[in-house]
């Protein structure tokens, strides 16, 4: 199979380049904070247990350009999705948390889950990215796509964007075989993520649905007891749980 090569001046980026890729603001994030929530931040925290927008963009894998639909992953498939938004490409943080969530990606297709990360890079800047070794600040080889959003309008429908800088927040989803959110967590541009705790709260979740009769704890991890959903079940789970801690 021909793969393709490119020569991006962005690879051989100097230093004070890539520096200003770093968005100043996000270094105070509380200034951030106190911004009045945009109209696009608050539809976020109404995507969870809805419909995942779906999307049809360019991406980049295994060293090739290719085109991608969420409700191809969900719907046809029937895999679960992590969706992940990072800001952009050639930065400081993103390449710790893409190459972390690449290093675990074997533990999500165990369960039956698909990793997509989505930037407003171009699908060139992603190629770059991944032929640039991590010890010069790119990702190397990838195990799963990387989302090209250059018109921005997948980071606008998941309520990602912060329209004034033209990146999105660091936010992850976890979307079921029926392309529904049950799971959305963001961060701030200053720090990243652990995609130890998105493999719990997945594996939670895909617990929940095949114990619908039981819930997951705070911490809860598999093998683990879950609580009965019912007064009587959950009164014996409580009392389990603090005989086991002496309380």
């Amino acid at each position: 199979r021909m793969r393709l090569a490119i020569c991006v001046a962005i690879v051989a980026m100097p230093a004070a380049t890539l520096a200003m890729r770093q968005f100043t603001p996000a270094a105070s994030p509380l200034l951030r904070f106190n911004r009045p929530q945009s109209p696009l931040a608050m539809s976020a925290k109404q995507l969870v247990g809805h419909m995942a927008p779906d999307f049809d963009a360019d991406a980049v894998f295994d060293q090739e350009f290719m085109h991608v639909r969420l409700h191809d992953f969900c719907r046809k498939r029937q895999q679960y999705v992590v969706l992940i938004f990072y800001p952009l490409d050639f930065t400081f943080v993103c390449p710790t948390e893409i190459t972390a969530f690449s290093d675990m990606h074997a533990q999500f297709r165990k369960l039956n889950t698909e990793i997509l990360a989505v930037s407003v890079d171009s699908k060139y800047t992603h190629l770059a990215w991944t032929q640039t070794p991590r010890r010069n600040g790119g990702v190397g080889e990838v195990n799963f796509p990387l989302v090209s959003d250059l018109t921005k309008s997948i980071a606008a429908s998941y309520g990602m964007l912060i329209e004034d800088e033209g990146v999105s927040l660091r936010g992850v989803f976890i979307i079921d075989p029926d392309c529904t959110i049950q799971h959305m967590a963001v961060n701030n541009l200053s720090f990243g993520r652990n995609p130890e705790e998105v493999l719990r709260v997945l594996q939670a979740i895909q617990y929940v649905q095949k114990n619908p009769n039981e819930l997951c704890p705070a911490g809860w991890r598999p093998g683990e007891k879950a609580i009965p959903e019912s007064t009587i079940g959950a009164s014996e789970y409580f009392a389990g749980a603090a005989d086991s801690t002496g309380q």
